[in-house]
């Protein structure tokens, strides 16, 4: 008994020994278990790749094997990070220079230019495998908006709002994409959705409160509760769209995150029927003239370049899955190889086919088939030359699995596209859109196109200041639609070029001093105050003011510069004075090859 109670004491007394001594030896199990694992993942082959080993296992000769494969795959998933910023990982998505409360100044209203979100390919791709979805289904705001549309009904009769029900020139489109999982040609995915979601809960954040769009509709006006919600008309927002449906979805994705849902219920959408958004300045063969000279600059550099030729054919044959023509468009290829890279797809492999042989006489049945309107296409390069083809190429098993008409010394090798041949052709890409948007051709055209569409905003900034309901103006729109007008306006990013990347977005905020009745603008792109890069409004043209507490600064442009620059300088450089004038000459200023 003596002995027992010896024991305690001494085990009582050096508690704090005993505890530090465990400590340590867990400390130790566990920095040795962490050894372990880190050896194990440094041994599994292919583990630094970021598309994993190809199907056909083979190795790309430039990055080799051994032990300096690893750091090699990890410089080239750098790589393709750069290329993936076109593709708007919502990591990307976010709030930076942003407006909307200015020490001093009251936002009157705010005009948005956007890209839809990600959409299916242009062309036909084999696109086994592909995820164009939200991984695992955890995306709050999709859930909540997919449950919005399942749940409500927007009249007495049930009708939901899967499809668009007011009357107009949408009325029956559908408001989410067909499948969760799927590419659809030329149509927003799901990651598109999400990706506008999240512009419109920036969009929320920043503009809802400033704007008032949070307050209730005023409750003395019976029609609010009396009306059906497919009846109601909300002056407070404008939406113009075209007649797209991945622009209309995009445009209603956006507006959910943005706006309650009772001013949701009530919006109208209006159609815009140019990709341009010229309204009613839209014909101009002087525009169409100077984007033929400049696309066959754009041709000249790719027969320069025979390495390329090359890759892009073997891009294009191995992902492309009917090229009767042959594939001489670098964007279009491009924009296939996108469908992969947006998607953390694996690179596509190709197996050596057996020739067929074609029988004379006989014409593949499914050639004539036409399955995708020329309206659910972008207008951009890889577009303009489907258009001229006059047709979208068949999803038929012969295209899956090949073209049968190509003779044996024609027949696909065996093979895989690789990382390095992803550098190649996205690098050429990236250089001729830089050069592209260099060029004077590229601005002159930017200023044709975008001048129905300037004037059109220039008109809703008016408005906005002399007191008119109009608050929040949206455009959704493509990827042509904001090239002509960052080209009109000077905003042309060095890195980027000419490259819009999706979810896009240019935003005019309108500002009234609380000091003065003077009315500026400010012009943010993808989150960063570029109203300094616009001639118009660039050093001491434009008010720098405290945009926060932190002392972050903002350019804001008195609203008689772009009123001034439509009226009396906009068409100088083109040595017009008018529209009418410009578009008519027959020749385009002379400029240097780029």
């Amino acid at each position: 008994m003596r002995l027992l109670k010896e024991l305690m004491r001494v085990a009582t007394q050096n508690r704090a020994f005993y505890c530090y001594v465990l400590l340590s030896v867990w400390i130790f199990l566990l920095i040795a278990g962490m050894y372990r694992y880190m050896g194990n993942v440094e041994s599994i082959p292919g583990g630094g790749s970021v598309f994993g080993p190809s199907s056909s296992g083979t190795v790309s000769s430039s990055l080799g094997g051994g032990e300096g494969a690893p750091a090699k795959a990890s410089s080239t998933a750098q790589r393709f990070a750069k290329y993936r910023e076109r593709c708007a990982p919502l990591s990307q998505l976010q709030r930076f220079d942003d407006g909307g409360l200015l020490e001093g100044w009251k936002l009157q209203g705010v005009l948005l230019v956007i890209r839809h979100g990600d959409r299916g390919p242009i062309s036909h791709v084999r696109s086994a495998g592909i995820n164009c979805g939200v991984t695992g289904g955890t995306d709050n705001l999709v859930n909540r908006y997919r449950s919005f549309l399942y749940n409500s009904s927007s009249s007495a009769s049930g009708s939901n709002h899967m499809y668009w029900n007011k009357v107009g020139p949408f009325h029956g489109f559908p408001l989410l994409p067909a499948t969760e999982r799927g590419c659809p040609l030329g149509q927003l995915t799901y990651k598109g959705i999400s990706q506008l979601l999240h512009v419109g809960e920036i969009m929320h954040q920043v503009y809802a409160h400033a704007l008032g769009l949070l307050l209730k509709p005023n409750p003395n006006r019976a029609s609010v509760e009396t009306t059906p919600h497919t009846l109601l008309n909300s002056d407070e927002v404008v939406v113009f769209t075209t007649r797209y449906r991945r622009t209309f979805q995009s445009a209603l994705a956006m507006l959910f995150s943005l706006l309650p849902a009772d001013k949701w219920l009530a919006l109208n959408v209006r159609e815009s029927h140019s990709m341009a958004f010229c309204f009613s300045e839209c014909s101009c063969p002087q525009s169409a003239l100077l984007r033929k000279r400049l696309d066959a600059m754009m041709d000249k550099q790719l027969l320069k370049r025979n390495d390329v030729l090359g890759v892009m054919q073997w891009i294009g044959g191995t992902i492309l899955q009917h090229t009767p023509n042959g594939i001489s468009n670098p964007f279009e290829v491009v924009d296939a190889l996108l469908t992969v890279l947006c998607h953390d797809a694996a690179l596509p492999c190709r197996r050596k086919k057996q020739p067929v042989t074609p029988k004379p006489g006989k014409k593949n049945s499914n050639q004539e088939l036409v399955d995708v309107i020329n309206i659910d296409q972008d207008e951009t390069a890889a577009n303009l030359l489907q258009e001229a083809q006059g047709q979208m190429e068949p999803d038929s098993p012969e295209a899956e699995n090949g073209n049968p008409l190509l003779q044996a010394d024609e027949s696909p090798q065996e093979g895989c596209v690789e990382p390095t041949h992803v550098d190649t052709l996205m690098s050429l890409a990236d250089e001729i859109s830089q050069r592209s948007a260099g060029h004077s051709y590229y601005k002159l055209s930017g200023l044709l196109r975008s001048y129905g569409m300037i004037r059109h905003i220039v008109s809703y900034m008016l408005k906005m200041i002399s007191g008119d309901r109009t608050k929040f103006v949206l455009y959704s729109g493509h990827d042509c639609t904001l090239q002509y007008l960052t080209a009109a306006l000077g905003i042309i990013s060095p890195s980027q070029g000419k490259t819009i990347a999706y979810a896009s977005r240019l935003a005019f905020e309108v500002y009234r001093s609380e000091a003065h009745t003077d009315y500026y603008f400010r012009v943010v792109y993808n989150g960063r105050d570029v109203t300094q890069q616009i001639d118009f409004c660039e050093g001491g043209k434009s008010l720098r003011v405290t945009r926060d507490s932190r002392g972050n600064k903002a350019d804001l442009c008195p609203i008689e510069n772009i009123i001034r620059f439509l009226h009396e300088d906009y068409f100088s450089p083109l040595n017009a004075t008018n529209f009418k004038e410009a578009c008519g000459a027959v020749n385009p200023p002379k400029a240097p090859e780029f």
